[in-house]
């Protein structure tokens, strides 16, 4: 009898232990936010770490599925992969524009899949509404989707 409640005190004991790391099961311990995901998805795109920030990126998404900054993270990290999607990047980057039509990096990041394509055209328009988004020549993602057309342009 002893032995049968050791053990129910030891499995009860195990379970318990179990139980608090699942997620969602200690209400103390906050789940991450859209916020820290963003944050954690960008220090991995700063490290190249790919799989990571897609990873980060995706529950973001599903937290928030109407975040343009999540989706055009999402696209960038599909493009700059060793072996880029540029399908799922273009997915990524309409949704973004979709949800937010003046979003400077979703402009910049698609004109940029779009020279990958060899449609450098699609990209100068993407250019061109940077420049009415911004108001000039000088804002950041104008300048380097325009280093890029540059770029391209000299190569082809």
């Amino acid at each position: 009898m002893k032995h049968a409640l050791l053990l129910a005190a030891v499995l009860a004991t195990l379970s318990a232990a179990q139980a608090a790391d699942t997620p969602g099961s200690n209400p103390s311990v906050a789940a991450p936010t859209v916020a820290d995901r963003l944050a954690n998805a960008r220090k991995a795109i700063a490290a190249k770490d790919w799989s990571t920030a897609q990873r980060e990126l995706n529950l973001a998404a599903r937290d928030d599925p109407r975040n343009a900054d999540v989706h055009n993270l999402l696209g960038y990290s599909w493009r700059k992969r060793s072996n880029p999607d540029v399908t799922k990047a273009f997915e990524h980057y309409y949704t973004a524009l979709k949800l937010d039509p003046r979003h400077k990096g979703a402009h910049e990041y698609i004109g940029e899949a779009y020279l990958m394509e060899k449609r450098p055209a699609e990209a100068e328009k993407h250019l061109a509404e940077l420049e009415k988004i911004c108001g000039n020549r000088t804002c950041e993602e104008y300048q380097d989707l325009a280093k890029s057309i540059a770029d391209y342009k000299s190569k082809n």
